[in-house]
């Protein structure tokens, strides 16, 4: 099957450049000054600001237990939860010559995913299945893995997170053929507002034979139990 690999989509100057290979519509809300600040200024500022917030609410940080959560959720957010959001982060996807000419589908399945609901800032938990045609190359397979914690690591819709790891995947495997389906289970559904522990989300993006081919579809449905 022939390979055509996606025109990324021009950004203006003041697009940051984590998602300026991305059409406007899918890159995560980023001010032009993202990264004007250092880590370690991040986490200095993080933690002055969630130290005010435990005060507020009438917690006393001169507690053992408490004095140190501060820059405990500063270090989480930059160096963790939100680490996707730096494009230095970005993974380096290297092919590899298809030498075996395999040509059929190859799934990674059951990736976890681990997120942050971008209304709440409550995590959101899951997993992330993907697929694609081989042609004349193949990709080491933790580097799907890779795609998938990158985009999932910043504050997230999981709409949203679909179409940007399909996307990323297709323009790092140089081909439209690729299937991403994610199922997760949201906290701000969970334990607050409705607290509904019972139900899942489902997203799924087909590109290229994927959306056009309904029985590659179900073999992609199958091989991951759905």
């Amino acid at each position: 099957m022939a390979n055509s690999e996606p025109a990324a989509s021009a950004a203006d100057s003041t697009t940051p450049a984590a998602d300026a290979h991305l059409d406007s519509a899918l890159r995560t809300p980023l001010r032009p000054d993202a990264f004007a600040q250092s880590d370690d200024e991040k986490i200095t500022a993080i933690a002055e600001h969630f130290r005010e917030i435990m005060q507020i609410l009438g917690l006393d940080l001169t507690d053992d237990s408490l004095s140190g959560t501060p820059r405990r959720v500063a270090k989480m957010y930059v160096q963790e939860w939100f680490r996707g959001l730096d494009p230095a982060h970005r993974p380096d996807v290297k092919l590899f010559d298809n030498r075996y000419q395999y040509n059929n589908i190859l799934v990674e399945r059951d990736i976890t995913l681990f997120s942050c609901c971008e209304h709440h800032f409550v995590p959101i938990i899951g997993k992330a299945h993907v697929a694609y045609l081989p042609g004349e190359h193949v990709v080491g397979l933790s580097k799907l893995n890779r795609v998938v914690q990158y985009y999932a690591r910043r504050p997230q819709v999981q709409e949203r997170l679909t179409r940007q790891i399909a996307e990323e995947l297709k323009l790092a495997l140089h081909t439209e053929d690729v299937a991403v389906l994610i199922e997760a289970d949201h906290l701000c559904v969970m334990s607050r507002g409705v607290n509904d522990t019972s139900s899942g989300t489902l997203t799924a993006e087909y590109g290229g034979a994927f959306g056009r081919d309904e029985a590659l579809r179900r073999e992609f449905l199958r091989l991951i139990g759905k």
